[in-house]
């Protein structure tokens, strides 16, 4: 995978995914996705997605597999008013603290149901209760705050499983925590298709390029067929100090790999699309 630094990063993180609906298929698990995503672009490497039941035991096994291990930990699902919501129960099991009363996200829930016109049941406030120490974050769209904790240099982010919930928070308040040790860098994500060549006869060039550009991410994806041709999706990600530089690099790469597939027998009539943060 790519990230600063490859696959040896410090910057390595990990996702886990909570829910017994996502292990049943009910659930579609774009939390994920979206994670991996913004994450990489934040100069990550996520080097793996898990999913568990809402089972603690389950979910205490894999944050204890991964503290000191990676840099960051990010959950979603869990964190709600029923019975089977025990994501905060399992992660204080799994860094050792008790589970208290945060006073800041009660404080929140407080608010959140005060302008609802509605009581802080029981229920509700069980989602005020995280491990000791844990920093509560500010749910801008739903009613369950997240919690943010760093035990042994593991920073770990706990979020909702609603997806519009889950978004919101990150960007609101997880980019900010995040920031301080994410590299000033820029990733650029260059994009085309190439048709009438096969995947496995393109593979041997794009394993050349990726021992060739360390600091790049090379990926072929199927689509399908097209009047009986097949079809592939070219994505190359390059990671860079500048922007221009990462840019200029990741179109090089793709239009280099257009031009072999030319050769091949193939053939591309979608324009390289890019785009870049940082």
């Amino acid at each position: 995978m790519i990230g600063v630094g490859g696959s040896g990063s410090s910057l390595r993180a990990w996702i886990i995914s909570i829910g017994s609906e996502l292990l049943v298929g009910r659930v579609v698990n774009t939390n994920a996705s979206w994670l991996a995503r913004r994450l990489t672009f934040m100069g990550f490497t996520v080097d793996r997605i898990i999913v568990v039941p809402d089972v603690v035991s389950d979910i205490v096994e894999e944050v204890k597999r991964g503290l000191g291990r990676v840099r960051l930990i990010v959950s979603t699902g869990g964190l709600g008013p029923t019975h089977d919501d025990v994501t905060m129960e399992a992660m204080a099991v799994a860094i050792g603290k008790p589970l208290v009363l945060n006073r800041e996200a009660e404080l929140l829930l407080r608010e959140f149901y005060s302008k609802k016109g509605l009581p802080l049941t029981r229920e509700r406030l069980k989602m005020a209760y995280m491990p000791e120490g844990c920093r509560a974050l500010r749910n801008p769209v739903g009613s369950a705050p997240g919690c943010a904790v760093t035990h042994n240099e593991t920073i770990l982010i706990m979020l909702p499983g609603v997806p519009e919930e889950m978004e919101a928070m990150f960007e609101s308040e997880v980019t900010a925590i995040l920031s301080p040790i994410t590299p000033q860098v820029a990733i650029v994500e260059c994009y085309s298709q190439i048709k009438g060549v096969p995947e496995a006869s393109i593979a041997p060039l794009l394993r050349e390029l990726s021992k060739r550009h360390l600091n790049a991410y090379i990926k072929s994806h199927p689509k399908g067929y097209i009047l009986e041709k097949p079809v592939i999706e070219i994505r190359v990600l390059v990671a860079g100090s500048v922007g221009e530089e990462a840019l200029s690099s990741a179109k090089q790469i793709l239009e280099h790999i257009i031009s072999e597939a030319v050769k091949l027998g193939g053939s591309s009539d979608v324009e390289v699309g890019c785009q870049t943060t940082g």
